[in-house]
């Protein structure tokens, strides 16, 4: 039995090595732009993009959004997308049910349609650029801007020119055909086409092929009765495959190597190692199972396995399911007899064939060596929380959370108390140990901070006894100085060696010494970081002349940071609440997160460790992380550079070609279309809200600036002249994406605008002229006894409520000035509009006129405009504009934006344009909206 035993942990870990990175799925549904959720074939081009056909369009997605290609016809049913397929220059062809198709800037077109009147079902293309299109009536091939059509039988309504899937065997010049009447493959030269009858299949017997593959020199196909056959290449023989649980085959893909991935409608997705023909990873949809790792469905349409070996599922109306994209920079510790996976580790010590790893769950040690591993926990310790791991000579010290003080022996592989005469060491919290220039271990504590020298207890300071502020010791450092910084719950003190005292009276004026500092670092440059709690960083020099902040303005800001520390090129590597950043020597930050390998955003108050070979390691919520010093050589880095996938101008799409987006490429627009939002991805195909660039549009931009979980930048009012703007990932120069854009000028229609002005001008002049000649000969007429009533103030458009000038407020002033509306019936009227406001919220009507505001309110039109004009001193509106402000203001405030556009958020609002909008609020705030999410979203 133990044999047995050791033989399945055996296999178990050999499928988990061929799997070590873990698979965590993301969903592409109609809320994210799908518009057909039946996915019936999938492609990834050269440029990255994924192109998406379904049971009624064609969709091509760019990892951040999706572009939708309609197909032309009124039979709905005929639109099945069966095959996608690129040739050079990007060009994109697509066979339906109705025919072959190519991708033509925004629209698809139907290619040859009197030659190919019939559904496409495959398409594939040779070395040579011979494209092979498999239709339901015969072969086509394409090459040199030609077609000729290729029958296997000459009687056309044979079952065997119905071709289902072909694969172009390179090597050896063949093209192989699955048709409906089994396996044929033609000669590419001589055109010579053989039939290899499927043995497997009693005559009479129906078998229905679906797709095709080819691993090393086997053919693998799909049926939807029989599961998978194998064809041997070589032998030219049958037999049937491995069972995967269902018979109904939709799709089979291959990385090209060993591993055959198969689709099935009705059990999900398996991985199968072709070699060892075993199963070696599955997804389905089960009930309890987290979404992230596995399918929403276990009908399979479509398969694709990408040049990256990422995972894309079509699935029958529930659109895709695909792996995101990780370059595993981190990697997560584990071994065949251990797995820091789901532990938060809150301390590590690394050895060379050894780690101590403290957790909130107990203390482990593994030792690499024996291949084995220990855990310390309750009741051997007083508690479980294991806060901090140093190790000094030849014992490792460990502090915990309520249960004092531990020596671990590494010799016996035991661990025991620090002193059990000492009571403070049973019962109190451990939070940090340092070691000064002596040698001695000095340890910060809920108690205060104790200094030992060889077991025995040479200091103890507390707010008692010395200048240390009150509270817990969270922190003790020594600097290239050897002063001992210390960090409390209330203040930092420091320990002078020299006159052996802590003094917290020697800080300028303006060092932070009253914040509470969980850690402090020094870098190669002897400059000091201090770790709040709260807020940002700080650096200082060691002189304390020169005290700054980190994190405003930059990706640091609103985020929480746990530890600091350098690694080997002298870059800082910063760990958050939202993932760790490295900020290289020019003081750029480059965030990583779920692309890089680490499971979970948040990093705790670890200390990172340094081994020998310079691999740091990191505590994370979800386990112990590890990035090689060489990390940057191994990094995995995507083959596509990023590219500028659409603009809009004045809020409305603009048209960009396929392959548009790369240096060279220009735009040219009238001048009334200054308003420009340029989109860009980088293909990264991982959790957009961490998606990082830098950019700039020259003519406007002096430096590079950063963008963070978004992929789109907007910029208003542009002059008339040359833009370009730029994009690149955040930390890579070298994958720069440009697209130049010209506002044209204004001349012309100013001159005509001009000669019109004059125009009016010289109108006028006549008009008046002859007008007060008339005047002189008319009658007097004595004025009525009534006011006459005033015509209604004319309600101008939601989007062209903009302030008037001072001289039309004057203006309307003197027109009210003889209102007899007391300032009591003015407070009533101001308090029951107020109320209509806040409660009725009638500013959200885009088309609202001041005549209804008034119908609602109960009074005239004039005694409303007398309102608005002579006692709150603004117009009608500036009074709704306002409103409508504060409500976006309040949206924001609660994270409106998070879920929905700028653009609904602006409809909510009331707006009636997104551009009256971005001129008004920049008017009245003096920054742009994005700018204002920004910073206070």
């Amino acid at each position: 039995m133990k044999t047995i035993e050791l033989i399945f942990i055996y296999i178990l870990f050999s499928c988990l090595t061929a799997f070590a990175e873990p698979y965590l799925f993301r969903g592409l549904t109609g809320a994210d732009g799908l518009s057909d959720l039946t996915v019936t074939s999938l492609y990834k081009d050269s440029c990255g993009y994924v192109w998406i056909g379904t049971s009624t369009t064609v969709e091509r997605f760019d990892g951040i959004r999706v572009k939708r290609y309609p197909i032309p016809g009124a039979n709905e049913k005929l639109k099945w997308v069966n095959t996608i397929c690129e040739t050079s220059g990007n060009q994109i062809w697509m066979g339906n049910d109705m025919g072959l198709w190519q991708v033509d800037g925004d629209s698809l077109c139907r290619i040859e349609p009197d030659m190919i009147d019939e559904g496409v079902r495959c398409i594939r293309q040779g070395s040579d650029g011979t494209l092979y299109v498999a239709s339901e009536k015969g072969l086509y091939l394409h090459k040199d801007g030609k077609f000729e059509s290729r029958l296997i039988d000459p009687n056309i309504l044979s079952s065997c020119n119905f071709i289902i899937s072909l694969y172009v065997e390179e090597a050896k010049g063949r093209l192989w055909m699955v048709t409906r009447n089994g396996l044929y493959v033609m000669g590419i030269k001589d055109g010579k086409i053989t039939h290899y009858p499927n043995t497997l299949v009693a005559e009479g017997e129906e078998c229905s092929y679906r797709t095709m593959t080819c691993v090393g020199t086997d053919l693998y196909i799909g049926t939807m009765t029989h599961g998978i056959l194998r064809f041997d290449m070589r032998t030219h023989t049958f037999s049937r495959y491995l069972d995967v649980g269902c018979d109904v085959i939709m799709a089979l893909s291959s990385d090209g190597k060993n591993l055959m991935y198969v689709g099935t409608d009705g059990n999900g997705v398996h991985v199968i190692a072709t070699q060892k023909k075993e199963i070696i990873h599955s997804f389905h949809n089960m009930p309890g199972k987290k979404p992230e790792s596995g399918l929403r469905s276990n009908s399979v349409y479509s398969l694709l396995v990408d040049r990256e070996g990422e995972l894309w599922v079509g699935l029958y109306q529930n659109g895709i399911d695909y792996t995101v994209h990780q370059e595993h920079l981190f990697s997560l510790y584990k071994t065949s007899y251990f797995t820091s996976e789901n532990i938060s580790v809150r301390s590590v010590c690394i050895g060379k064939q050894e780690k101590l790893i403290g957790t909130r769950n107990g203390l482990y040690y593994v030792d690499e060596r024996n291949r084995s591993v220990k855990r310390f926990g309750m009741p051997i310790l007083r508690s479980n929380i294991i806060l901090t791991c140093y190790a000094l000579e030849d014992k490792i010290y460990i502090g915990t959370y309520g249960g004092g003080m531990y020596v671990f022996d590494k010799e016996s592989k035991e661990i025991t108390d620090f002193s059990k005469k000492d009571g403070a060491f049973t019962h109190n919290s451990v939070f940090h140990f340092a070691s000064d220039k002596e040698g001695r271990l000095w340890v910060g504590t809920s108690t205060g901070v104790y200094c030992y020298e060889n077991g025995l207890q040479v200091y103890h300071f507390d707010h008692k006894n010395s200048s240390l502020p009150q509270g817990n010791v969270y922190a003790v450092y020594f600097d290239s100085m050897h002063r001992g910084w210390i960090c409390t719950e209330n203040g930092i003190a420091l320990w002078d060696s020299g006159s052996k005292i802590i003094k917290n009276d020697i800080f300028p004026e303006y060092f932070p010494y009253k914040t509470k500092v969980n850690s402090v670092y020094e870098d190669l440059r002897h400059i000091l970081y201090f770790v709040p709690y709260k807020g940002n960083v700080f650096t200082s020099d060691l002189a304390l002349k020169h005290v700054r902040e980190l994190g405003p303005g930059t990706l640091l800001a609103g985020k929480e940071v746990r530890f600091i520390t350098e690694g080997r090129d002298s870059c800082l590597w910063i760990g958050t609440n939202d993932g760790i950043f490295r900020r290289d020597k020019a003081g750029k930050y480059v965030p990583y997160g779920f692309a890089s390998g680490i499971p979970d955003l948040n990093f705790l108050p670890c200390i990172p460790a340094v081994d020998e070979d310079g691999t740091i390691w990191f505590g994370n919520n979800k386990g112990l992380l590890s990035l090689p010093a060489d990390w940057e050589q191994k990094r995995s880095k995507l083959p596509y550079a990023p590219r500028i996938t659409g603009i809009r101008v004045n809020g409305l799409p603009a048209s960009l070609p396929v392959r548009k987006g790369t240096v060279g490429d220009k735009v040219a627009l009238e001048a009334e279309q200054n308003n420009v939002s340029f989109l860009f991805s980088g293909f990264a195909f991982s959790d957009p809200a961490y998606v990082a660039y830098e950019y700039k549009l020259e003519g406007v931009d002096n430096d590079w600036k950063t963008l963070y979980g978004k992929s789109e930048v907007e910029y208003y009012n542009l002059n008339p002249g040359s833009y370009v703007f730029k994009v690149r990932r955040m930390g890579e120069t070298d994958t720069e994406a440009a697209l130049a854009v010209d506002i044209l000028s204004t001349s012309y229609p100013v001159v005509w605008v001009a000669i019109i002005v004059f125009c009016c001008f010289v109108t006028s002049v006549v008009f008046f002229y002859y007008r007060k000649k008339n005047r002189k000969t008319e009658p007097v007429v004595s004025a009525p006894s009534e006011m006459p009533v005033l015509p209604q103030e004319p309600a101008l458009p939601a989007d062209e409520l903009v302030k008037p000038e001072s001289n039309a407020v004057e203006s309307a002033k003197e027109k009210y000035r003889t209102s007899n509306v007391s300032e009591a019936e003015c407070k009533s009227i101001v308090k029951k509009l107020e109320k209509l406001m806040e409660e009725d919220k009638l500013y959200t009507n885009p088309d609202l006129k001041l005549n209804d505001l008034a119908a609602a309110v109960e009074v005239s039109t004039y005694t409303l405009s007398y309102i608005f004009n002579q006692y709150l001193n603004q117009n009608y509106y500036d009074y709704i504009n306002e409103h409508r402000l504060e409500r976006f203001k309040e949206l924001v405030a609660r994270k409106a934006h998070t879920k929905y556009t700028l653009n609904i958020l602006i409809e909510k609002c009331g707006f009636g344009s997104r551009a009256s909008f971005f001129r008004y609020f920049k008017k009245v705030t003096g920054i742009t909206p994005n700018e204002y999410i920004k910073r206070f979203g």
